[in-house]
């Protein structure tokens, strides 16, 4: 079974938002001092990547 183009996108998509939610689950419920702020802007960051390779599908 081979991949196109919007298949990795929507992969890399999926698996960025899934990095996002465990970023921001860790920056929220383990580490709740200041490294918490840092992993949550991080995961935030990883949304804002997904959200680009999302928005990529069906144009390369």
């Amino acid at each position: 079974m081979g991949m196109n183009k919007n298949t990795v996108l929507a992969w890399a998509t999926f698996i960025m938002i899934l990095m996002g939610l465990l970023l921001i689950g860790l920056g929220a419920f383990k580490y709740r001092m200041v490294s918490g702020w840092g992993f949550a802007a991080v995961g935030v960051g990883f949304f804002a990547i997904g959200w680009v390779f999302n928005a990529l599908k069906g144009r390369m």
